[in-house]
């Protein structure tokens, strides 16, 4: 599938100020939440993993670390430039677009992590994206899908606020437009105006149910956030979803 020229995930996750906005994220947490979904699935040390939207590699680092045969895969082209520095004999990196098939019946286990899903502009790309991430898999391998809890999300949504960020002024609005939860994000730099967009599509547990039928994935488990605990709709943060294929 050719990338569209003007989805907001190609430019926005590819420019400095997005890491600069999102600099604080907490690693300990997220390092911690690897730890306990790591004792659930039970790898072992010869099982591949596929680190999906990785980013700039940092959580395929820790879990390469813990021994695994790691590949962590970005369509941010900068991201993956910088992971590359990481790389080793069980550690790879390589620029992909999740809505295209990257190894088939490859993987052990698939992992999805931290909302890194959704920003198609069409559902159908969303099924796509999900059929072939299912065709990496392994038979009887697992997909994890961490996503947020979107109606919490909603009704605790800030519409604006501004943060200050290495002297940089964010003024970011949010709101929901036509099922999707928009983030607008404005800032001068040196003498520049900017503006960028965040769409993530407002999804349901139970549109991922459906998603996953579509793909013939089984649901095993679905968990309520990063300590792992059950998926309650009104007080969990996350809704963390584990399939076998």
């Amino acid at each position: 599938m050719a990338q569209q020229e003007d989805e907001w995930f190609s430019t926005w996750f590819d420019s400095p100020y997005y890491h600069i906005l999102y600099n604080n994220r907490n690693t300990q947490e997220a390092q911690a939440f690897m730890d306990r979904l790591l004792a659930y699935l039970h790898p072992k040390p010869h099982n591949k993993i596929l680190d999906l939207a990785c980013g700039k590699g940092r959580y395929s680092v820790y879990l390469n670390q813990k021994g695994f045969e790691v590949t962590g895969i970005d369509l941010s082209r900068k991201s993956i430039a910088y992971a590359k520095q990481f790389k080793d004999e069980h550690l790879h990196f390589d620029v992909h677009d999740m809505r295209q098939v990257y190894k088939p019946e490859y993987f052990d286990f698939i992992l999805n992590l931290f909302t890194s899903f959704g920003y198609f502009d069409t559902e159908t790309e969303n099924v796509v994206a999900l059929a072939a991430t299912a065709k990496s898999l392994k038979p009887g391998g697992k997909l994890v899908i961490d996503f947020m809890n979107t109606d919490k999300v909603i009704d605790n949504l800030v519409a604006e606020e501004e943060k200050s960020v290495h002297g940089i002024n964010f003024r970011i609005t949010r709101g929901v437009e036509n099922g999707f939860i928009v983030k607008t994000i404005h800032f001068s730099d040196e003498g520049k105006e900017y503006e960028f967009v965040e769409r993530v599509r407002a999804l349901r547990e139970e549109d991922f149910e459906e998603y996953f039928k579509m793909i013939q994935l089984r649901l095993v488990e679905v968990f309520g956030d990063y300590h792992l605990n059950p998926f309650d709709l009104a007080k969990s943060d996350r809704v963390i979803f584990v399939l076998k294929k």
